[in-house]
């Protein structure tokens, strides 16, 4: 039993010696405080009209291991109350409708699952992927109708051996 002592303590000094810290200059996150949300569907409003939809993958980041489980347990009701903000309030740029406004988004997202979960257990939202799709895509390129395309070069054809 004392033999194994030094391992251990060495196990230990290595485990602790081999945080990093992140750029802003606190530690690293813990693992398993990320949270894989389900995709979201956001409709993407002009003036009222629908111009389409962003479809957006996140994952929230909780304070400990066990906040992480506790919102797990949760995800129906966040994702539900999700859905429910971006059909309420637009979330797009006001500038270029077709762009998310991250930043409000996600100060709304990680309001909604604080409410839910609590305040202290959730700390951030990140976003993944942000894809707009819209209702009625545009042709990429004119296809001119088959009587105005340019005539086909004749083909030889090939000789026949009897």
């Amino acid at each position: 039993m004392l033999a194994a002592l030094p391992v251990l303590s060495l196990l230990l000094a290595s485990a602790v010696a081999g945080e990093k810290p992140t750029a802003e200059g606190g530690k690293k996150d813990e693992p398993g405080t990320h949270v894989e949300m389900p995709f979201l569907i956001a409709p993407m409003s002009v003036d009222g009209k629908l111009e389409g939809y962003a479809y957006i993958s996140s994952k929230l980041t909780t304070s400990t291991p066990t906040a992480s489980v506790e919102v797990r347990e949760k995800l129906a009701f966040i994702q539900d109350a999700f859905v429910r903000d971006v059909n309420a309030a637009p979330i797009g740029l006001s500038g270029d409708p077709t762009k998310v406004d991250t930043k409000l988004l996600g100060q709304r997202l990680v309001a909604d699952a604080r409410r839910i979960v609590g305040a202290s257990k959730v700390v951030t939202i990140t976003f993944k992927q942000i894809q707009f799709s819209p209702l009625h895509p545009k042709a990429q390129t004119d296809v001119p109708p088959p009587e105005k395309a340019p005539a086909a070069e004749a083909k030889a054809e090939p000789a026949k051996t009897p």
